[in-house]
C-alpha cells in the first residue's frame, strides 16, 4: 500500500489494521461486492432466460478503480449509478435489466457483512476456547472480587474467566443468528420491471445471502439487528478488555498481556509495559454502540424509498464491521497469550475480604446482628479477623489458606459456577 492508497482509517484506528476485517471492509472489497451483486442478478436472470449467460460471465471479470467511483457517485448520490455505466460500457444494456440502486448497494452490504462475519465468528471461537481454558485452569486459583474499585470478597480468576467466556459465547451466538438477506424489488419495491417473482429466490441462491419475504427498501432491520448483534460483541470484548487494564496495573499485577517485541512501549518511559491490545480492543467498543445508534435512527425511513436514511447508514454500518472485525482478531491474541499470576493474586489479598466469610461462622453461633457487629468492630480495631473464629476452624496459612481462612471455603460457590459456564459451553447440561 502506498501513502497515497492508505485510508484515515488505517492510521487513527489501528485495532483493525492488518486484520482480515480490515481487508473485507476495504473500498476494494466493497466494489468487489457491487459487482458481484450485479453478476448474481444477470445469473439469476440467466437462469429464467430473460438475458443471455454471457451477460453473467462478463459483468463478473469487471475490475473497476474504487477512488474513480467514489467521485462519480457524486452525480447521484450512490456509487451503484456510475457502477452500472461503467458495467454496460463492458456487458451490454441488459445489466442491473429492472433492478434498483438500492437492490445492488443492499446486497452489497449484505455480501460485505457475510465475509467479515465468517473471520470475525472464526476469531470468536478462538477467544471462547482460549477463555475456556483460562477458567478451566484457574478454576480454583482465589483472587480478590472488587466492587466499585474496592477489594469485596473473595472469587476465583477461573470465575472472571468464566464470566467472559459466557458473553462472548452468547454474543457470538447472536452474531451467528442474524439473518442477511438479499435485496431485491426494483424502483419502488413491487418487482415490476423485474417481471416476476420467481426471481428473487433465484437471486438470493446466487448470492448465497437468506432470502427475504419482501423487499426491504425502507424496511431497516436486517440491518439495525446486524448494528445491534456487533455492538454487543463489542461490549463482551470491551468488558475482557477494561478487566485486564485494570488488573494489569502496577500497583495490581495480576495479569499481563504477550509479550511480542516492540509491544507495549512508550514513546517517553522506556520502563513500561502497556496493555496496548487491550486498550485498542477498548477503543472499538466505545465506539461500536454510537455507530449503531445511526443504524437503529434510519429505521425512520419514509415510505418506498429512503431520503437520507439509507445513506447515513453506509459508514457506520462498514464501521461497526471493521472495528469488532479488528476487536475480536485483537481479542483472540490477548486471550491465547494471557499471563495470570496467582501468586501475585493471593499477595494482594487483603484481611478485610473475608469480613462476610468470618461474619457467616459467627452467626451460627451468635445471630447475624451480633456477628456483624463483632466484625466491624474487629475491622475498626485493626484485630486479625482470623481470631474471632473459634480454635477448630482456624487453619495454619499456606498456599490454600490466608488468615487462618481456607480460601476454598471463602470463595463460597465460585468453583461450581465455574464449572456451570464451562458446561453451558459445551452445550451440556451443568452438574
Amino acid at each position: 500500500m502506498s501513502l497515497s492508497d492508505m485510508s484515515p482509517a488505517d492510521l487513527l484506528s489501528p485495532v483493525a489494521a492488518g486484520t482480515a476485517a480490515e481487508a473485507a471492509t476495504s473500498a476494494e472489497a466493497w466494489v468487489r461486492a457491487l459487482v458481484d451483486a450485479e453478476a448474481a442478478l444477470a445469473r439469476a436472470q440467466a437462469r429464467l432466460g430473460l438475458i443471455p449467460d454471457e451477460v453473467a460471465r462478463a459483468v463478473a471479470d469487471v475490475r473497476l478503480d474504487p477512488a474513480e467511483l467514489a467521485v462519480r457517485a457524486r452525480g447521484a448520490g450512490n456509487p451503484v449509478v456510475p457502477l452500472v455505466a461503467a458495467l454496460r460500457e463492458v456487458a451490454g444494456d441488459q445489466v442491473h435489466l429492472g433492478a434498483t440502486s438500492q437492490d445492488i448497494m443492499d446486497t452489497a452490504a449484505m455480501l460485505v457483512a457475510a465475509r467479515v462475519r465468517g473471520t470475525l465468528l472464526a476469531d470468536l471461537d478462538r477467544t471462547a476456547g482460549a477463555l475456556a481454558d483460562l477458567a478451566r485452569r484457574h478454576r480454583d486459583t482465589p483472587m480478590a472480587g472488587r466492587t466499585l474499585g474496592q477489594q469485596a470478597v473473595p472469587t476465583t480468576f477461573g470465575l472472571r474467566a468464566a464470566g467472559w467466556l459466557t458473553a462472548v459465547a452468547r454474543t457470538r451466538d447472536r452474531l451467528a443468528g442474524v439473518p442477511l438477506p438479499a435485496q431485491l424489488g426494483g424502483a419502488a419495491g413491487t418487482l415490476a420491471a423485474l417481471g416476476t417473482t420467481e426471481l428473487l429466490p433465484l437471486f438470493a441462491e446466487e448470492t448465497g445471502l437468506a432470502e427475504p419475504v419482501l423487499p426491504w427498501h425502507t424496511l431497516r432491520a436486517p440491518v439495525a439487528e446486524l448494528g445491534a448483534a456487533l455492538a454487543l460483541v463489542a461490549g463482551a470484548l470491551g468488558k475482557i478488555a477494561t478487566d485486564v487494564v485494570l488488573l494489569a496495573q502496577t500497583e495490581i499485577g495480576e495479569v499481563a498481556e504477550p509479550a511480542a517485541a516492540g509491544r507495549g512501549g512508550s514513546s517517553a518511559m522506556p520502563h513500561k509495559r502497556n496493555p496496548v491490545l487491550a486498550t485498542m480492543i477498548r477503543s472499538a467498543a466505545l465506539r461500536v454502540p454510537a455507530y449503531a445508534q445511526i443504524l437503529f435512527a434510519s429505521q425512520a425511513a419514509g415510505l418506498d424509498r429512503p431520503a437520507g436514511e439509507w445513506h447515513a447508514e453506509w459508514q457506520p454500518f462498514n464501521d461497526c464491521l471493521r472495528l469488532v472485525g479488528g476487536a475480536a482478531e485483537t481479542a483472540a491474541e490477548l486471550t491465547a497469550g494471557l499471563e495470570v499470576f496467582p501468586d501475585r493474586m493471593r499477595a494482594n489479598l487483603r484481611e478485610e475480604l473475608l469480613a462476610e466469610y468470618v461474619a457467616g461462622r459467627l452467626a451460627e453461633r451468635e445471630g447475624r446482628a451480633a456477628a456483624e457487629e463483632t466484625v466491624a468492630r474487629a475491622v475498626r480495631e485493626g484485630r486479625p479477623l482470623g481470631d474471632l473464629l473459634p480454635e477448630e476452624d482456624r487453619t495454619a496459612d499456606g498456599p490454600a489458606t490466608a488468615f487462618g481462612v481456607d480460601l476454598a471455603d471463602a470463595t463460597g460457590r465460585a468453583p461450581e459456577l465455574v464449572d456451570r459456564a464451562l458446561a453451558a459451553y459445551a452445550g451440556k447440561e451443568p452438574e
